[in-house]
């Protein structure tokens, strides 16, 4: 007792003597509209729910505690401990008093005809927080909504709290207890789905709380994560582990309304702690991977604007016998403002000789890189030679002594009944094809790429994955051999060689599935995806999502009889026709077809035969279906009419291709760029020289993201971060310079390297698993997300820009899909980049 009595005066004594400190004058709404003061920013809806995704641990009230985001979800929830496909409420109006320092927002949830009203004052150091009802708590959801707020785990684990009079501590992993109810008493999911497999029991679990109190303290031995919440008058709250039934829940403390109330049922006051004076540490933004001797060196450091700017930095180069000695000291240039903090450039490009260095500004060093000429050459290995393979769908992939996943979906795939579906997924109200609804297409189960952390193939991503890396096979014929592929055996095995150029296999590999698709359906399928919520967040091996048996309705759940069984989980085609989709389509099957002759002259004719049908049937389609009162998309894209033209040197395809490409970049040179680019191997000198000046163009254009952004690249700013965008940036300015090097010089592209290897906001970790000398990034979402760990080679979406201005990269939650999440198109585009750029070096 004596022990536990300390360590509560303690904790009550560090949060009084620290919180509110800060600046002297508690929260104050500021002109960004949320509430700060040193150190802590209080979010209330600066970023809503998604319907789509739905919860996205994303939204709500939000807090940026002492510059990470720890605290999200604060909302009226249906469920203690809600998953990603719970139900969230929809945003009717966000009003901001700044007179009274409160930010109101109102929450509805149509499928219960339910609204609550959300008010968030500030109060000194703290927040009350206040729901309100105009109408009780509807009789289906009395005992189910309630006030929720959720806690990072990765930054609360292994820490104490303080229930009231009582200590406790939160778990690395989740250890709590659960009850099972009926199916009935079940909040409704995302458009009635479940997320879980009931097995027969007719029930679902529901946690249970680790603790109730009215009063939390949490981390009381962190002054940085140090945060009370207590319940005002008569309320309780509870804590819970979300874990317990998702491995991306986050600890939630919540409140349940009071049934038949009005008026104020829940009042909260959230008080995070404000560390005096607090500065956050400056992040010294570098290329993980090192810089060629000759070029361009250019750290950007981010500081806190209460930092005091200093004048220098300090470049040291590590000496052979251990040693380390200054090589350059220079003055810091101001870039300015961005957002939240302020930025320094530190030009160290006069350094041109080989070795081992790092930077010190201040008192904080960072780790070490390399300037060298051979700095670049292994960007792409892990990339190619791992993360790719892993992806290949039906296939088991093999590493050493792993099994990355077994031989997947077996059984093939069902056609789609009618159905508004799950992951923006759906099937028309008829199956567009000559197969009734749930019957098995045959042929399908062969080829393709898994999209992301998920299993389906999105065929739209595949297509763009099979012209992407025909596009690497072409300009570079890379005969890079890591990797055992056996279409006959299915088998995959990293790391061994086959004799067969792995680019090549793997255009054989993508091309396999959308040939199938073509053949067999009559057209592009949407994608290849699960037919069941409670398989489609699958976290382990791939070849365990489907029980391998033919689903067949008329048996039982769970039972199994020859090679069927009862159990729905088969995975579907959704085959609505879009033609449009059919002629990208028809572009890609042109551009494999060149690539696969002399390899594979049998696919290399299929796909070159599906090619020519798919073009003829989409575009009959379309102009029968035109409507001439509304405007038209064009047949085909200028990509698309590019790649025919390559493939069959008919002048049709380049009179429109032409006919088309002035025009366009006359309208957007940087939107248009890359494909102009992508022509000029196909092209004459008239083109070449005709395309010159919007080169030009698009470098004054580059130069100007120079004064937008202290890295002076693109920077996606929407909800899903800006990797794949950033690479595709960079692939062009490389391209560019490889075409027209007197006028683009290669550091345009270069500073797409230094941003994706570590040169960009939040910290310097390489966005690129394993690629880094020092610090790649070491925790993505992937198909092994369950895991804290990585596959080799991913690319990360890289910094998410939370609204209104602060950006983030958690490597310590690989959760968030939108800035961990690697997906197929995303990393292929990197692989691209990374040849092109090793192209013109």
């Amino acid at each position: 007792m004596k022990i536990m009595r300390t360590l509560l005066a303690l904790g009550a004594v560090a949060f009084m003597a620290s919180c509110g400190q800060g600046d002297g004058g508690g929260l104050k709404l500021n002109d960004m509209e949320y509430f700060e003061q040193r150190g802590v920013n209080v979010l209330v809806y600066s970023n809503t729910f998604d319907g789509g995704f739905n919860d996205e641990k994303n939204s709500g009230l939000e807090i940026i505690h002492h510059g990470v985001r720890t605290v999200q979800g604060g909302a009226v929830r249906l469920n203690p401990t809600p998953e990603q496909w719970d139900l969230v409420p929809k945003t009717t109006h966000r009003t901001v008093n700044a007179e009274t320092g409160s930010i109101e927002v109102g929450l509805r949830y149509e499928d219960y005809d339910f609204d609550s009203r959300l008010v968030v004052t500030a109060e000194g150091s703290a927040v009350r927080v206040e729901v309100y009802l105009d109408k009780p708590v509807p009789e289906a959801l009395e005992g189910k909504a309630g006030m929720n707020i959720e806690l990072l785990p990765s930054q609360y684990w292994q820490k104490t709290y303080v229930a009231d009079d009582r200590v406790g501590r939160l778990s690395r992993y989740v250890a709590s207890t659960t009850a099972t109810k009926p199916n009935s008493e079940k909040p409704r999911q995302f458009k009635g789905f479940r997320t879980y497999d009931d097995r027969g029991t007719d029930a679902f679990i529901e946690p249970l709380p680790l603790d109730s109190a009215q009063s939390f303290l949490f981390a009381p031995e962190d002054p940085e994560r140090m945060l009370r919440i207590t319940a005002n008058g008569d309320a309780q709250l509870s804590l819970y582990d979300g874990r317990i039934l998702a491995q991306n829940g986050w600890y939630v403390v919540r409140t349940v309304l009071p049934t038949g109330a009005t008026g104020k049922v829940v009042e909260w006051t959230i008080e995070p702690n404000s560390v005096k004076d607090w500065v956050r540490q400056p992040n010294i933004g570098f290329s993980q991977v090192g810089y060629l001797p000759e070029s361009r060196k250019v750290a950007v450091i981010e500081v806190d604007p209460n930092d005091s700017h200093k004048r220098l930095a300090k470049l040291y180069r590590v000496n052979d016998d251990g040693t380390k000695k200054v090589a350059f000291e220079g003055e810091l240039n101001n870039w300015g403002r961005y957002y939240k903090y302020e930025y320094l450039h530190f030009d160290f490009s006069k350094i041109t000789e080989p070795g081992v260095y790092f930077i010190e500004y201040g008192d904080q060093q960072t780790g070490n890189f390399i300037i060298a000429n051979d700095v670049y050459d292994r960007i792409t290995d892990a990339t190619g030679d791992v993360w790719i393979p892993i992806h290949m769908n039906h296939m088991t992939v093999n590493e050493g002594y792993r099994i990355w996943h077994g031989e997947p979906f077996r059984e093939g795939y069902l056609q789609a009944p009618p159905s508004d579906h799950f992951d923006l997924h759906y099937q028309g109200p008829t199956t567009d094809t000559k197969y009734r609804p749930l019957q098995l297409i045959p042929g399908l189960n062969v080829g393709g790429f898994f999209d992301a952390g998920d299993f389906d193939i999105e065929t739209g991503s595949n297509i763009n994955v099979v012209q992407n890396l025909v596009s690497i096979w072409e300009l570079f014929k890379p005969e890079r051999d890591q990797t055992f592929v056996s279409q006959e055996q299915r088998y995959v095995d990293l790391h061994r060689p086959d004799g067969t150029p792995d680019i090549l296999q793997y255009i054989e590999h993508g091309t396999l599935n959308l040939v199938a698709q073509a053949e067999q359906i009559g057209h592009m399928a949407s994608t290849l995806s699960n037919s069941v919520l409670d398989n489609y967040h699958h976290l382990g091996d791939a070849a365990s999502l489907t029980d391998g048996y033919h689903y067949n309705p008329n048996l039982k759940p769970y039972q199994v009889r020859g090679n069927e069984s009862g159990t729905p989980d088969d995975m579907w085609a959704f085959t609505t026709r879009d033609p449009y989709r059919d002629y990208h389509a028809a572009a890609m099957f042109a551009a494999a077809s060149r690539a696969l002759r002399g390899y594979n002259d049998n696919l290399a004719d299929r796909a070159l035969r599906q090619s020519k049908r798919l073009m003829t049937e989409a575009k009959t389609i379309i102009e029968q279906g035109a409507d001439p009162s509304k405007p038209q998309r064009p047949f085909a894209n200028m990509a698309t009419m590019l790649q025919l033209y390559v493939a069959t040197g008919e002048q049709a395809y380049l009179d429109n291709f032409t006919n088309s490409i002035w025009k366009s970049l006359d309208r957007n040179v940087p939107f248009n760029i890359k494909v102009a680019l992508d022509a000029v191997p196909f092209m004459d000198e008239a083109y070449k020289e005709q395309l010159r000046p919007y080169v030009v163009q698009y470098r004054e254009y580059m130069d100007s993201l120079q004064t937008g952004n202290p890295y002076g690249v693109v920077i996606g700013l929407g909800n899903w971060a800006g990797s794949g965008q950033l690479s595709a940036f960079g692939t062009a300015a490389a391209l560019a310079t490889k075409y027209y090097p007197e006028e683009v010089s290669r550091d345009y592209a270069m500073r797409v390297a230094d941003f994706l290897f570590g040169c960009h906001p939040y910290h310097n970790y390489s966005l690129a698993a394993v690629v880094g000398a020092a610090r790649p990034k070491q925790v993505f979402y992937g198909n092994n997300r369950a895991d804290f760990s990585f596959i080799p080679g991913n690319v990360a979406p890289g910094l998410l820009f939370r609204k209104p201005d602060h950006f983030e990269n958690y490597d310590d939650w690989p959760f968030l899909w939108g800035q961990n999440e690697g997906t197929i198109a995303g990393n292929t585009s990197f692989l691209i980049f990374g040849y092109t750029l090793k192209g013109i070096l």
